[in-house]
């Protein structure tokens, strides 16, 4: 089933004071409904990143598209989105503290049931909700594609964890090792955390995107598109939401 959707954007404030701006869509429902935050790759909250956020709503979620650089700013450049990005490391709490704020800010929303909650990410943004996991953050299920970063926070916070984590990844992904997969997957056993990896064969950072190629020629990167490696992605996403979100 197929739901009809409002969308609107939503303006919020993270704790450093920056102002976000989130896109928000939800099924039209008489009941509130399980909420999932969308970060987005590294060139900002884009129209990818709605996209992902309506086609949740479509299929009977709320989502929010989270602002991570402030002012939904957004860019086709590697300079300018390596330099957005950047500026969101130099201090240890900004990624979470601006994660935080998207989660509340879409759990406030009267659409929402704030008891069921989940996080996906792209790229960049697979970073920034396995981040916000691991503060203990009141997720069921977070999801990452094509992660840029999956190592701890700080040693030991996988403890934290509440989710239930699937790591979607390529196999020819250059910006992040099968090594560092196996690290991963090493470390969410030890700490009894429940998590899937799967890695497609043939497929390079930035699968799930129909412009990962465009951009790979304008910028010079390692990026690719695979149709099936998104397809499959994405029903492994659905499959776990539909679960823990239920």
């Amino acid at each position: 089933m197929t739901f009809a959707i409002t969308t609107r954007e939503i303006q919020y404030q993270a704790q450093d004071g920056t102002t976000l701006i989130g896109y928000f869509a939800a099924p039209e429902s008489t009941q509130a409904v399980a909420g999932v935050i969308v970060a987005p790759e590294w060139w900002g909250r884009t129209e990818y990143t709605e996209q992902r956020a309506r086609e949740l709503a479509e299929h009977g979620f709320a989502a929010l598209a989270i602002d991570m650089y402030g002012d939904k700013k957004v860019t086709t450049n590697v300079p300018q989105a390596s330099e957005w990005m950047t500026q969101t490391f130099q201090n240890a709490n900004t990624i979470v503290d601006r994660a935080t704020a998207g989660l509340a800010t879409l759990a406030a929303q009267p659409e929402v049931d704030a008891t069921r909650l989940a996080a996906i990410g792209f790229c960049y943004g697979g970073k920034v909700v396995l981040d916000l996991a691991r503060t203990g953050a009141d997720l069921k299920a977070v999801v990452t594609f094509h992660a840029a970063n999956v190592s701890p926070r700080q040693e030991g916070d996988a403890q934290n964890i509440k989710a239930e984590l699937l790591v979607l990844h390529g196999e020819l992904d250059s910006m992040l090792s099968l090594e560092a997969i196996e690290s991963f997957e090493q470390e969410m056993t030890t700490a009894q955390v429940k998590y899937e990896v799967i890695v497609f064969k043939g497929a390079k950072h930035g699968f799930s995107n129909t412009l990962a190629d465009e951009r790979a020629k304008a910028n010079n990167v390692d990026l690719g598109y695979n149709v099936e490696a998104e397809q499959k992605g994405l029903a492994a996403m659905y499959q776990i939401l539909d679960r823990t979100l239920a």
